[in-house]
Formats: C-alpha cells, structure tokens, sequence
C-alpha cells in the first residue's frame, strides 16, 4: 500500500551545526560517578562495559526483569543484577536505559525524578506527549537527557553535518536479516528512526508530503517499510528499513545541486565523494562509546551533548508520521493533511 500525507509536523526545524545543549543542566562535582544500566540484553551488557572502562565511573548495578539475561550479565560485569529497576532509583549519577522502546518513557522519567542523568537508547519514547514530558522534566531539574543515535557519532566525525549545503536528494537503506529484537515496535521505530535522526540533523525545514509502504513479514508490526518524504526546501528523501532481509545493507547517498554526491556502505566502510566538501575518514570503530563518553563528560564537565533531546522529539514525530500513513492494505490509500 502507499499513503500520501500533506504534513507539517511542528518543532522540527532543527538548526543544523547549533552546537551546544538546548538545556543548561548541573555538572557532577564528585569524584567518582556511579552509573547503572536498565536492560541486561545485548546492548545493554555493551552499555555496562562502556561505563566500566571510564576512569573515575563505577558500575553500580544492572537492572533487567528477565531472570537469565540478568544472572549473564552480572557473571560478565561482576556487579548486581536487580529484578526491578527501582531497586536502583536514588542510587545512580547517571543511567543507561537499554530496555524494549514501550518502556522508555516509564524509566526515563522516573530516574530523572530521582536526580539521575539518563540516556535512553532510541526512541526517546513512543508516544510525543511522553516525549515532551519527559524533556521538561530533565529541563526543570537540570539534568542531562541524551539520545542514543549513535550513528550522528559517525556522520559528525566524518565531517558530514559541517556540510553548509543542504541536500537536494537523501537516500538511506537500513536492512538486516531477522533477529526477534525490537518487536515491541515496528521497524520505523527499531530502525529507521536512526535514518529519521541523520536526515533531520542534515535537512533544515519541515515535513510538507509523504508516501509511504510497508510490509509484514515475521512479526505483528512493519518489518519492512519504504517512506519517501518530501521537505518544504525540495529536498527529497527516500528510506528503506527491513529487519527480515536477507541480508545486511546500510547505505547512505546524499546528492547536492549542481550533481556532487556522497555515498557511504557503512559494511565496507567505502565512501565515494563527488561533492567537492572536504570529509574525514569513516570512523566507525565505536560509536557507542563515543556515545557514553559524551554523556559522561556532559554529566561530569558540562559539555554539550551531540544527540539533544529535542532532536530526538523531532526524529520520534517524523516516526510516527511514517507509521500512521502506515493503514492496513484493506483500507486502502489515505490522503491526510495537516496545518501547523
């Protein structure tokens, strides 16, 4: 099915290169920063060793309600493993939330209501209202919330957002094999809001039309999902997300007036650069640790955080925008506007 939308999300006119932190938020004055992770899978036992690694950080505990997932994760890091993240609220400086996306908005705000700094690995939240909410509070309290869309890491480091130029065409394809993981969503949410977030951080402007397919494939949400969007600037911008392909891709194309373009295969690290812009080597070593560095020297320093909160709002309202043009196929094509 395909769904064209008049949309004119509000808040998205991210400034590009503003640097800096929208927020103003305190600066940890103790020695040693304890630090504790929401989610013993994978990524959070990644999160957990990230923090164990920095000097003057002590892991204080990982918290999970998966019996298994916790027992592993306290045999690898050799620290508590609760069954109820409560069990660390007041306890920690600073907080990685590494559990299913639905979730995020309960954790979020409740350690940043115990004074706890706190990144959440994307989304921020599902819903834009929690989303709103949960920024307020981190602003009201002076606290540290950071996103973790690790890929703008790569693209900043490679020099990519210093590009003054504005892209006529963007093109990024996120495809993998099936792996069970992120099904509390669909694949906009899992995947492609990664893509949402470059494209917004690279595109000044507003949402003005979208046209949009998808696919079930293994779960009970879009695995596979195509969205062409359109900017009020003209640029245009076409994803593909599939987390039931048959195998890897992650490509990024971004095409300039006047015919440069840059490509990058984020698998074989090759990047062709036509556009005259003077780029740095693809880093791609470790952006997650770039990630809770970043977080750490913001929580402890004061430094500004590259992934603002309000970003993330902004990549999460596109999101959503793909998944509600997303109708069943039996209802067919759907034309839905919007004023601002």
């Amino acid at each position: 099915m395909a769904v064209s939308a008049g949309l004119a999300p509000s808040g998205c006119e991210v400034i590009r290169n503003a640097g800096g932190s929208l927020n103003i938020h305190r600066v940890a004055s103790q020695p040693i920063l304890r630090a504790a992770v929401v989610g013993a899978g994978v990524f959070g036992r990644h999160h957990a060793s990230k923090y164990q690694s920095i000097p003057g950080v002590e892991l204080i505990g990982i918290a999970d309600p998966d019996k298994a997932a916790r027992e592993k994760a306290a045999a690898i890091l050799g620290v508590p493993a609760h069954a109820d993240y409560k069990e660390l609220l007041g306890k920690a400086d600073l907080v990685s939330i590494c559990s299913p996306a639905v979730t995020h908005a309960e954790l979020v705000r409740a350690f940043l209501s115990h004074d706890s700094h706190v990144l959440v690995e994307k989304p921020i939240a599902t819903d834009v209202q929690d989303a709103e909410h949960l920024i307020a509070v981190a602003r009201t309290r002076g606290l540290v919330l950071t996103v973790g869309h690790q890929e703008r890491y790569v693209v900043a480091g490679g020099g990519l957002l210093d590009i003054r130029q504005t892209p006529r065409v963007i093109e990024c394809v996120r495809e993998g094999p099936w792996t069970g993981r992120g099904t509390d969503v669909s694949v906009v949410l899992d995947l492609m809001i990664h893509d949402l977030d470059l494209v917004h951080a690279l595109v000044p402007g507003r949402v003005t039309d979208m046209n949009v397919d998808g696919q079930f494939v293994c779960g009970q949400s879009h695995d596979a999902v195509n969205a062409h969007i359109t900017f009020d600037n003209g640029t245009a911008v076409h994803l593909t997300a599939n987390r039931a392909a048959a195998e890897r891709k992650r490509l990024l194309r971004l095409a300039y007036r006047g015919g440069g373009e840059i490509v990058i295969d984020f698998l074989t690290r090759q990047v062709r650069n036509t556009s005259g812009a003077d780029l740095k080597p693809l880093d791609l070593a470790d952006p997650l640790a770039d990630s809770i560095n970043g977080f750490v020297a913001a929580v402890r320093l004061g430094a500004p955080v590259l992934v603002r909160p309000e970003e993330a709002l902004c990549a999460l309202k596109t999101a959503l925008l793909v998944e509600e043009a997303l109708v069943p196929a039996s209802v067919g094509k759907r034309r839905v506007r919007r004023t601002a």
